[in-house]
């Protein structure tokens, strides 16, 4: 279908972060709204953390339809919402704004998208012991839904050991069932714990970087280990290509970004998201910018 011409009404989408720059989230939601005539575009607003309350502001006062949040402001922005979904006030983060008449609600697709796209690799969670490497707003997300998921153990690590201690209350409050509990952040104590584990979650920006360190040691990356990353660019970053040299069942954020995507295209929208299309979009930007 043919993209209809800019107009008086068309609707403004887009992301806000710091760094953003990099998203393949324009290509994917521009192809969905064209693939299922919405007259609508969706843009890139870099906005720096001391930035953000304006910014919230001005996105509200130009009347932007939604957005969606990536780091670092998926906790901060909350403060500058006028409500929540059920879900994000469970999580502590939202990552997908909708404007509705000038109000702002806040929303968390995050944690459906990575188990949906864990689901599709063939990984189911229930009764998994996870090992999650970070306690940011994607981690809080992830968490949430592993646990309503079925899985047996949480350990959690964090260079900012509060927001993983804050990130375990909440869990142990609302999923008395998962046995949730906080290591320590260093390698070693990383590695003593991912040898335990059925599954090993990146969720730190660590890896984007060419001369990111790897975070756990190789001699625990076994065949039995499931190890998932959130960076979806690179999409195989230095874990991952360790873990696949070993065997691992590895997978990347690249389908985390696509279900959480078409979650919130159907919160903004009410219409039900063209899945192939997006996806489709995606792995061509994907492949466009690794050639």
């Amino acid at each position: 279908m043919k993209q209809k011409p800019i107009n008086a009404h068309t609707g403004i989408y887009g992301i806000i972060g710091h760094p953003v720059r990099h998203t393949f989230s324009p290509s994917m939601h521009n192809g969905a709204f064209q693939a299922c005539g919405v007259d609508a575009r969706y843009l890139v607003f870099e906005v720096c953390p001391g930035s953000l309350k304006q910014a919230v502001h001005g996105l509200r006062a130009l009347g932007v339809s939604g957005f969606n949040v990536t780091i670092p402001h998926k906790e901060a922005i909350i403060a500058c919402l006028d409500s929540l979904d059920r879900e994000a006030e469970i999580i502590g983060a939202v990552n997908t704004v909708k404007n509705i008449r000038g109000t702002l609600k806040g929303y968390n697709t995050d944690g459906e998208g990575f188990v949906t796209a864990l689901r599709k690799s063939g990984v189911s969670p229930g009764g998994k012991r996870v090992v999650m490497i970070g306690a940011g707003g994607a981690a809080r997300a992830v968490s949430v839904y592993l646990a309503r998921g079925g899985i047996k153990t949480l350990t959690l690590a964090d260079a900012a050991d509060r927001r993983a201690q804050s990130l375990a209350k909440a869990l142990k409050k609302h999923f008395p069932r998962t046995e949730t509990r906080v290591t320590g952040a260093s390698k070693a104590a990383l590695s003593r714990e991912a040898r335990q584990a059925d599954i090993l979650i990146n969720a730190t920006p660590v890896g984007m970087k060419k001369s990111d360190p790897l975070l756990v040691d190789k001699t625990v990356l076994k065949p039995s280990l499931v190890v998932c990353d959130l960076v979806y660019n690179p999409p195989e970053t230095r874990l991952l290509r360790e873990a696949k040299q070993s065997g691992c069942t590895v997978m990347n954020g690249i389908g985390m970004l696509l279900y959480q995507g078409v979650a919130a295209f159907e919160i903004w929208t009410g219409v039900v998201a063209p899945t192939g299309v997006m996806k489709k979009a995606l792995l061509s930007q994907v492949e466009r910018k690794h050639r």
